[in-house]
C-alpha cells in the first residue's frame, strides 16, 4: 500500500475510531479507579475485587456482544440510504431506512433486557460456585459481597451499549465521550463515599466499589438515551418500546450476536481461567495478575476503538460495494495498532515501578513479592498486547462481512486448543508460574490473530476477484 494511501485511510478510520478509543478509555478508567480503590483497601480486597470483576467482565463481555451487531446493521442501511438519495431515489426510500433503523434499536435493546437479567443471575451463581475453583476461603467471601453489589450493573450497562452501537452506527458518537469522561469523576467520589462511608453513609469498603459501579451505569444510560433523544438525527429513529419490537430482527441480531458473544466470552473466559489459575498460587500471584491484567485491559481499548471503526467502515463499504476498500481497511487498522503498541512497550520497559504505582506501594514489604512478579510480566504483555490488538481487531474485520461464526471457531482454536494448554504447561509443568501462564496467554492470543487475519484476507480477495470478473456472454 503506497504511504499517500495508507495516511489517507488512516484519517478516514481515526475520524471515527478516534472517539471510539477515547470513550473505551475513558470507560476503562472506571474499572481502573475501582481496582485503584481496592488497592488501597489492601492486598486481599484486591485479589478478591479482581476476582469478581473479572467474573462480571466475563459476563459484560458476553452481553456486549449479543448487542455488537445493533452497530453494524444501522451503519450498512444507513450507507444503503445515502447511496439512494444520491442516485436521485424516492423520498419512501428514506422512510423505509429509518423504519428499518428503528426496527434494530428496539430489537437491541429488548435483545439487552433479557440478557441483563439472565447475566445477573449467572453471575451471582458464579460466585457460590468460587470455592470448588482453589481459592482461598476468605478471598472467596469477599468475592461474593462484591459481586452481589455489582450483579445490578449489568442490565443498565447493556441498555448503554445497544444505545451506544446505534449512535456509532449512525456515525454520531460524540456524546459517548462526554458522558464517559463525567461518569470516571462520578464513579471516583462515589466509590470514596462509599466505601470510607463519609457523609453519614454506611463504610461499605469493598461492596461500596461495587455498588459506586452499578450506580455509574445507570447514571451513564440515562444520560447517552436523554442526549440521543436531543439529537435531531437521532431522536425520530430511537425507541425503547421494546414490547413492540420486531421478531424476525431480534433473531437476527441473535443469530449474529450468539458468536460474537461467544468469541467475546471465549477470550473473557480464556483469561478468567488464567486468572484461577494465577490464584492457585497464592495472593500475591493473584494481586500481580490483577494489575497486570488492568493494563493490558487499558492499552485494548486502542484495539477495541479500532476493531469497531474497522468493522463499522466494512460494513459500509461492502453495502456500497467496494470490497478493494475494505480490504485496505485491515493493513490501516494494523498499523495504527503497532505505532501505539510500540510507545507503551517503552514505557513498560523503562518506567515500571511508574506503572505499577497506582496498583501497590511499591517500597513496601507487604507488596514486595506482588510487585516482583508483575515487574517481570511487563516484560510479557510489551509483546502480548500487539496480538491481542491484532486479534480483536480480525473479529472486528470479520464481523464487518457479517463472518461472526468464523471469528468464533477460530478463538476457540486459539485460545483453549493452543493457548490454555501452553498456559498450563509453562505455569505447572515447568514451573514458571505466573509468568508461563501469560507465555501461554501471549502464544495463544497470537495464533488466533494470525488465523482470523488470514481468514479476513482470503475472504475478501475472493469478492474482490468475483467483482472484477465481467460474465461471459
Amino acid at each position: 500500500m503506497p504511504l499517500t494511501t495508507l495516511l489517507r485511510d488512516s484519517r478516514a478510520l481515526a475520524t471515527l475510531a478516534v472517539p471510539l478509543i477515547l470513550t473505551q478509555l475513558a470507560q476503562v478508567a472506571l474499572t481502573t479507579t475501582d481496582t485503584v480503590m481496592m488497592g488501597l483497601l489492601g492486598t486481599a480486597d484486591l485479589a478478591a475485587g479482581g476476582l469478581a470483576i473479572v467474573l462480571f467482565n466475563q459476563l459484560r463481555t458476553m452481553g456486549v456482544g449479543l448487542v455488537t451487531s445493533v452497530g453494524n446493521q444501522i451503519a450498512a442501511a444507513s450507507a444503503r440510504a445515502e447511496s439512494a438519495q444520491e442516485a436521485g431515489a424516492p423520498d419512501n426510500a428514506g422512510r423505509d431506512s429509518d423504519h428499518q433503523v428503528r426496527k434494530i434499536v428496539r430489537a437491541g435493546l429488548a435483545v439487552a433486557t433479557l440478557v441483563g437479567i439472565i447475566g445477573a443471575a449467572l453471575m451471582l451463581l458464579a460466585g457460590q460456585a468460587l470455592t470448588f475453583l482453589g481459592q482461598e476461603a476468605d478471598i472467596v467471601d469477599r468475592a461474593q459481597t462484591m459481586l452481589l453489589a455489582l450483579a445490578p450493573g449489568l442490565l443498565p450497562c447493556l441498555w448503554f451499549q445497544a444505545i451506544r452501537q446505534f449512535t456509532v452506527g449512525m456515525r454520531r458518537p460524540q456524546a459517548l465521550l462526554q458522558i464517559t469522561i463525567a461518569s470516571v469523576a462520578v464513579n471516583a467520589g462515589i466509590n470514596w463515599v462509599l466505601i470510607h462511608g463519609s457523609w453519614g453513609l454506611p463504610k461499605l469498603g469493598l461492596a461500596g466499589v461495587g455498588v459506586a459501579t452499578s450506580l455509574v451505569y445507570l447514571l451513564s444510560f440515562l444520560a447517552l438515551y436523554l442526549s440521543a433523544k436531543k439529537d435531531t438525527v437521532l431522536a425520530p429513529l430511537l425507541s425503547l418500546q421494546i414490547t413492540k419490537a420486531d421478531r424476525a430482527t431480534v433473531r437476527r441480531l441473535v443469530q449474529l450476536g450468539v458468536p460474537i458473544a461467544a468469541t467475546y466470552g471465549s477470550e473473557a473466559g480464556f483469561f478468567s481461567v488464567t486468572a484461577l489459575m494465577a490464584g492457585s498460587f497464592g495472593s500475591a500471584a493473584l494481586a500481580a495478575h490483577t494489575a497486570v491484567n488492568q493494563l493490558v485491559y487499558i492499552v485494548f481499548q486502542v484495539a477495541v476503538g479500532l476493531s469497531h471503526a474497522a468493522s463499522l467502515n466494512v460494513s459500509r463499504e461492502l453495502a456500497l460495494d467496494r470490497p478493494e476498500a475494505a480490504l485496505r481497511i485491515k493493513n490501516t487498522a494494523l498499523a495504527c495498532a503497532g505505532a501505539v503498541m510500540v510507545v507503551v512497550g517503552i514505557v513498560y520497559v523503562t518506567l515500571p515501578d511508574l506503572v505499577l504505582r497506582p496498583f501497590f506501594d511499591t517500597g513496601s514489604a507487604r507488596d514486595a513479592q506482588a510487585v516482583s512478579i508483575a515487574t517481570h510480566l511487563l516484560l510479557v504483555i510489551m509483546v502480548l498486547q500487539f496480538f491481542d490488538c491484532a486479534q480483536n481487531i480480525g473479529v472486528g474485520l470479520l464481523r464487518g462481512l457479517d463472518d461472526t461464526k468464523g471469528g468464533f471457531r477460530i478463538t476457540l482454536i486459539g485460545y483453549w486448543a493452543i493457548g490454555l494448554p501452553a498456559a498450563w504447561l509453562l505455569g505447572y509443568a515447568a514451573g514458571l508460574h505466573t509468568l508461563g501462564i501469560w507465555l501461554g496467554l501471549l502464544t495463544g492470543l497470537a495464533a488466533t490473530a494470525i488465523l482470523l487475519l488470514r481468514r479476513y484476507s482470503a475472504s475478501l480477495r475472493v469478492q474482490f476477484t468475483a467483482q472484477q470478473t465481467v460474465p461471459a456472454g
